[in-house]
């Protein structure tokens, strides 16, 4: 097999062996040996790959005809251990087989070393995470405020039920919030609750979300758009340790841990008078700042595969990305973060076929298209003067402009979208977007 189409195949099936019908090695694709370490034509798969161990379900299976996957234990060309996952295919007319090559991926509860692990749900193989594991394992052990920094879409909501389920709280409840998601009026009873009566439509009393969670944690998103009186609200909760819901007079005991989240800098919110700064102290006795995606690039590839494989059903079921596809969801910089990635990688489940996700699989603005009609209707970015602009406008451009899709995919509500727009001049048409965005 030439070159060209040794290459051909590692685009599309990353690391390969070719098999001829009596199952000794043909070919490979450039790369697979960091894997596998040496390999040498013409010598029989089954010996190669399994040694003489006692387990050996890829030789078992290739000699009797049946496509298979299985774990093997290898050391590497570069003499490193790896754990490796082999896919065998026969190809048609019984002419030999395909061996698609993967590492695969260490996710036990202890493990922090140089691979992948995952700890309460959050996988990862990233130094910056590996080391927030560690804060996050200290800080859940002291009932103490804390105060999550994160860009939207990062997963700040996953960190916050970490800290809940490493904490001594762990079999209480946990309860999640978006301050930014309801009128003040609305999130006043949501938050503290309500006796029957006192305000139209409260046909029966509410707990709220402090009472709900009492004797577990409670995790306030987007703690920096809660308007200013209720601010003052939930500072007196917080020093008496008791609530008083709307329509209420006698204070209500609560044991609760609060959790909350931003992704603005509340000093220059309390600097700029939006925030009261009494509250910023109760609220940040700890702060943990969450990397965004594009500074921990080496969890693009294991979250894929984590997506990919909660998408899988009886339709597709992808067992690969190509290298094309790869690389560009490694260099993508991700505004919208984990959530963006999630998104994207749904779009290339529905959008594409069969067994491999293909670069032509992935949304325009990955491959560095994008619409005339976007062109037309939404500013380009390089006029952004801030991050957080930039952002937004990649989110409109993503959308086509439909602010409820570009809402989702920054992580934010469509409130808070429109409240951005405004100050940084994206408003024009909006009246008329904005009342479609309700529609769809």
């Amino acid at each position: 097999m030439d070159d060209l189409l040794l290459r051909a195949l590692g685009t599309v099936t990353g690391h390969a062996i070719v098999l001829d019908a009596e199952l000794r090695v043909v070919t490979w694709t450039p790369g697979t040996e960091t894997l596998t370490g040496p390999l040498e034509r013409d010598v029989p798969a089954p010996r190669l790959l399994c040694g003489e161990g006692t387990e050996r379900p890829i030789a078992e299976a290739l000699a009797e005809g049946r496509a298979t996957a299985a774990s093997l234990a290898r050391i590497g060309i570069d003499g490193a251990p790896r754990s490796l996952r082999v896919r065998a295919t026969p190809l048609d007319g019984g002419i030999g087989w395909l061996l698609v090559v993967s590492e695969e991926i260490d996710v036990s509860p202890g493990s922090l070393g140089d691979g992948a692990c995952e700890r309460w749900g959050i996988l990862t193989r990233s130094p910056l995470m590996k080391a927030l594991f560690r804060d996050l394992a200290k800080v859940a052990r002291r009932d103490v405020t804390v105060l999550v920094r994160g860009e939207s879409g990062s997963g700040k909501e996953l960190v916050a039920h970490a800290i809940h389920l490493a904490s001594k709280r762990s079999k209480g409840p946990f309860r999640a919030i978006n301050c930014a998601a309801l009128p003040p009026n609305l999130l006043e009873s949501e938050l503290f609750g309500h006796v029957r009566g006192s305000f139209t439509g409260a046909v029966r009393d509410n707990l709220g979300h402090f009472r709900a969670a009492d004797g577990g944690t409670l995790f306030l998103d987007e703690i920096g758009e809660l308007p200013l009186e209720l601010q003052a609200k939930l500072l007196r909760v917080l020093q008496e340790r008791s609530v008083i819901p709307v329509g209420g007079r006698d204070p209500v005991p609560v044991d609760v841990r609060i959790v909350s989240a931003t992704n603005k800098s509340l000093r220059e919110e309390v600097a700029a008078g939006r925030f009261r700064a009494d509250l910023m102290y109760r609220l940040r006795v700890v702060p943990l700042f969450l990397p965004p995606l594009r500074a921990r690039q080496e969890d693009v590839a294991i979250l894929v595969d984590r997506f990919l494989s909660r998408l899988a059903d009886d339709e597709r079921t992808i067992e690969h990305v190509s290298a094309g596809a790869l690389r560009l969801l490694e260099t993508y910089e991700w505004p919208g973060n984990v959530r963006e990635l999630q998104n994207v990688v749904e779009h290339a489940f529905v959008m594409g076929d069969g067994p491999v996700l293909l670069e032509s699989d992935l949304p325009p603005e990955l491959r560095g298209e994008e619409s005339h009609a976007v062109r037309a209707n939404v500013p380009p970015p390089m006029s952004a003067k801030t991050p957080e602009e930039q952002r937004i406008r990649r989110a409109l451009e993503r959308a086509g402009g439909h602010r409820g899709r570009a809402a989702a995919m920054l992580g934010m509500s469509r409130s808070t979208l429109w409240r951005k727009m405004r100050s940084y001049g994206l408003d024009e048409g909006a009246e008329q977007e904005h009342e479609d965005d309700a529609e769809v």
